[in-house]
């Protein structure tokens, strides 16, 4: 068996929330270089379906997310993916311990703000067909493709303050973060591997950061451009490309970061608005959260929440 791996990330923008990164990791048989995630999958997803389509929507999750069309899509998708997995989570909470690489779950959530503490936001938000989800996994089995893993790195602002402060470049703690995820379910000598993921923040070069998870492991620079940047490791092929997420398993990696995010911050929302009545919620983009963190100055002081818990720097 070979092994696709896709890495994406969602919230970087924002001031206000977590910057998560996500990865998912799939055995596929025959080279991981031409395996057809699309066309092994077609009878049940598609990254873009008609009116009355049925099947999974996948793709990157600006285009399954979007307020209007309402949130249906999303969980539906990330949901199904859980349950091949084997994660059922009954709240954001036990999503957190789930897709965290580590047994501590430190490094998913690195300082729990008190919006996590209490008001628990069961899950999934609404009914989902588990039947999709069966229908997947039969299609996995009958084409000898499983789904290894799916796992996530959620920092908050306080530890994305700290990293900034440590690397003072956010494309950096972007690099970094991703790495050391991407390391935590990858062995460069462990199988024949394709690993695929965006560029972060336009960079080309990725060999020397690789190189500090790499444990003196050789890096072989095959390609380095605004296309895309490939190198060799052990037995892995990595690129780094814009739009990565044309890639199912990028694709479903974007939907899980977005998913963890927007969880997150209906969980912010629903804390401050039980303390400020008519408060208009917000999903942390600089305009609205300027706005947002005025509106909140008063009781913020009240409860004795630090900036650095509350607000990303940059």
């Amino acid at each position: 068996m070979a092994r696709l791996i896709g890495m994406d990330e969602a919230g970087l923008g924002p001031n206000l929330g977590p910057f998560v990164v996500a990865v998912t990791v799939w055995d596929v048989p025959g080279s991981p270089f031409e395996f057809d995630f699309w066309k092994t999958f077609e009878d049940v997803l598609t990254n873009s379906p008609g009116a009355r389509d049925t099947r999974l929507h996948v793709a990157d999750s600006k285009e399954v997310f979007q307020p209007k069309r309402g949130f249906t899509a999303l969980e539906r998708g990330v949901v199904a993916a859980l349950r091949m997995n084997g994660l059922e989570p009954r709240s954001f909470e036990e999503l957190c311990h789930g897709l965290s690489a580590n047994a501590t779950h430190d490094d998913a959530v690195a300082a729990i703000p008190p919006w996590y503490r209490d008001h628990p936001l069961e899950l999934p938000t609404e009914p989902i067909d588990i039947g999709i989800s069966d229908a997947w996994r039969t299609t996995c089995q009958h084409h000898a493709v499983r789904l290894v893993a799916i796992k996530a790195a959620i920092i908050e602002p306080q530890r994305f303050n700290q990293l900034i402060r440590e690397y003072d470049n956010k494309s950096l703690v972007v690099s970094r973060v991703a790495f050391q995820l991407l390391r935590s379910v990858w062995s460069p000598d462990e199988a024949e591997t394709f690993v695929v993921g965006d560029k972060h923040g336009g960079r080309n070069r990725y060999d020397q950061l690789l190189s500090e998870v790499l444990d003196g492991e050789m890096i072989f620079r095959l390609e380095e451009g605004a296309d895309r940047s490939d190198y060799r490791v052990g037995k892995t092929v990595l690129r780094f490309q814009p739009r990565a997420e044309e890639h199912g398993p990028v694709a479903l990696a974007s939907m899980t970061a977005k998913y963890v995010r927007e969880l997150a911050m209906s969980r912010f929302n629903q804390f401050w608005a039980s303390h400020i009545d008519g408060l208009k919620p917000t999903q942390g983009y600089p305009v609205d959260a300027k706005r947002f963190r005025e509106e909140i100055a008063e009781t913020q002081r009240t409860l004795g929440i630090s900036d650095d818990v509350l607000w990303r720097n940059r």
